[in-house]
């Protein structure tokens, strides 16, 4: 089925329009110029310069170690690339938890030098001041609960998070806490299908539409990192995750040809010669 392409460039106000209208939201990862270029040009609504870079671009095993300097390098490229998606970059770990003012500052660092639209910040109700004195700067915020990656350490682990009451009671209360702050879109990660929904049904009334990565269907629409979703990552695969291309093979043996067309002195031929 072909996508159909979008030429108008989506802002917060047009994400909030297409979730309160009954559409679904499209989000996927993007680290570099090249394919953001190509993921814009399929359409998708937005761009999240994640976190995840660390793992993916940097090789570490957690999201903690990438530096606000390193988002900014990686988001300026998706930036420049970004002709139809709306670009949100992740606040990482350290920027946003020392102090509201400080939290501020590198907030507003990261929109000067990078160009994004907006941020995301992982948290509820501990952060509920530092979103609220984002936005009322003018800062678009995307919130993010349930497992997020920063607090990996606390949570001891990656596992699914709010399946027992206390937590998932907690959840929904951060849920309705960022909605009435002003976050336009709400990412929910690794959490029951039945607890997004319900999330949902509180948040999209408010004009804060839900983003699920693990969280099922009844979210407003859904993440995933772009390297896991093509096939590239062969060594994650967690039950949420579907591949919808599997492009690790496909590197690994057009790079086995080329490296044979050197080795046999058949690259490069005359035509391909000055």
């Amino acid at each position: 089925m072909s996508v159909h392409v979008q030429s108008v460039r989506m802002t917060t106000s047009r994400i909030r329009e297409k979730a309160m209208q009954g559409e679904h939201l499209t989000m996927l990862t993007a680290y570099d110029y090249t394919l953001a270029r190509l993921v814009d040009e399929a359409g998708i609504d937005m761009l999240l310069v994640g976190d995840s870079a660390s793992n993916v671009v940097c090789g570490n095993q957690y999201t903690i170690p990438i530096t606000l300097d390193e988002m900014i390098f990686l988001s300026r490229g998706v930036v420049r690339a970004a002709g139809h998606s709306l670009v949100v970059v992740d606040m990482p770990f350290g920027s946003y938890q020392i102090s509201e003012e400080d939290a501020v500052r590198n907030a507003v660092k990261v929109m000067k030098e990078s160009g994004c639209d907006a941020l995301k910040l992982e948290g509820g109700e501990d952060i509920l001041p530092v979103i609220q004195h984002l936005i009322r700067s003018g800062i678009p915020v995307c919130g993010h609960l349930g497992l997020t990656p920063q607090s990996v350490n606390q949570f001891g682990g990656y596992g699914l998070r709010a399946k027992e009451e206390a937590e998932a009671e907690k959840l929904l209360h951060d849920a309705e806490l960022l909605a009435k702050a002003g976050c336009f879109c709400l990412v929910l990660e690794k959490i029951p299908a039945s607890l997004a929904r319900r999330v949902t049904e509180i948040t999209l009334p408010l004009g804060c539409p839900t983003i699920g990565i693990g969280a099922g269907n009844g979210t407003t629409g859904q993440v995933l990192v772009l390297h896991d979703m093509l096939g590239m990552n062969t060594g994650f695969k967690p039950k949420f995750l579907r591949h919808f291309a599997h492009l690790a093979g496909d590197i690994k043996q057009a790079v086995t040809c080329y490296a044979n067309a050197v080795n046999d002195g058949s690259f490069p031929n005359e035509n391909e010669s000055y």
